[in-house]
């Protein structure tokens, strides 16, 4: 008896960029993004959003396909580094926006791994027994940290939110095993101040460089690549199972170079890892649900199928999920 997924939503902001936009604000062109990144476009928060309103969007999506009411839940966990206040929390401001009251709501920050951590932090109260059903939100606008001068960052992020529906079932489907790491001794290699202006895309006021955010690419490279791969084994050995029994990877869409490099060190074929990275870019705490859900929009998961999601961000964290559908 466990838990599991029984609904899924995505939500992104109106303004779409493309490479060819970036290409007249940056010294850069779109086969250099693409052939570092992947990424062809991506979704930017504008003055006119906000964050919360697209995550709430996500979350209505996510209760209709689950089939249930807001009143229905007993708890809001959102993963996010990306809430316009230190508080009230992102989860608080989700919760109102859905015209609910008294259940818990707080947040998880873990930047692009948030959404796992905050799944894992569901799976254990609802095999506890306190909560039944719970919604998990992932939701960031990183680029509103980047220095737009900087061609390196500025690229690669975009934004939007994601959310699942969690409830408490018995029978064999459901999460099978969990592992979440952390190694905060290298927290330089992707940080961003929490100081600073707050600028869209489309703002006059930008970010001091000093407050934006900063990535040692090249050795985060490899931390990325080493750690995905290795906490992906952990867990599938714990669940019992071995890599080729998995149906579908839904990682987070970071880098398609970092995606290729953890499959093929995984020996899973490019037609088992799902990825949207050339739309999206990399949506942080965002990237793993908006994944899922377009995953099984698409059709790509049916009943009974073993999905494996995983993901390594700032602080760093890191993580990997295997679950029955």
């Amino acid at each position: 008896m466990g838990s599991r997924i029984i609904g899924t939503g995505r939500a992104l902001p109106a303004l779409c960029l493309t490479n060819s936009d970036l290409e007249r604000r940056l010294d850069t062109s779109d086969e250099w993004i693409r052939t570092r990144t992947g990424i062809s476009q991506r979704h930017l928060l504008g003055q006119a959003e906000s964050l919360v309103d697209i995550a709430t969007q996500a979350s209505r999506q996510a209760l209709l396909a689950a089939g249930l009411e807001g009143s229905q839940l007993d708890a809001i966990i959102a993963a996010t580094v990306s809430s316009e206040y230190a508080f009230p929390s992102f989860a608080c401001q989700v919760q109102r926006e859905l015209g609910l009251s008294s259940i818990p709501a707080f947040d998880v920050a873990a930047a692009c791994s948030g959404f796992l951590y905050a799944m894992a932090v569901a799976d254990h109260a609802l095999r506890g027994g306190g909560w039944k059903r719970v919604l998990v939100v992932g939701a960031d606008a990183l680029s509103t940290m980047v220095d737009w001068s900087d061609r390196r960052t500025a690229v690669l992020f975009g934004d939007g939110a994601g959310a699942a529906v969690m409830a408490f079932e018995p029978g064999p489907r459901g999460i099978l095993d969990t592992q979440l790491r952390a190694a905060g001794e290298a927290w330089n290699l992707l940080s961003v101040r929490a100081t600073g202006t707050r600028a869209p895309a489309d703002a006059h006021a930008r970010r001091e460089a000093a407050d934006a955010l900063k990535m040692r690419g090249p050795e985060l490279f490899k931390v990325a690549v080493k750690s995905m791969e290795e906490i992906t084994r952990l867990v599938i050995e714990r669940a019992g199972l071995s890599v080729g029994d998995i149906h579908l990877v839904v990682p987070h869409q970071a880098n398609l170079r970092i995606l290729n490099a953890v499959a093929e060190r995984l020996g899973i074929p490019p037609n088992k890892v799902f990825t949207n990275l050339d739309r999206y870019g990399n949506t942080s705490a965002a990237s793993v649900p908006i994944a899922l859900d377009e995953a099984c929009q698409a059709g790509l998961i049916h009943t009974d199928d073993l999905i494996l999601l995983n993901a390594c961000g700032g602080g760093l964290t890191w993580g990997a999920s295997v679950m029955r559908w």
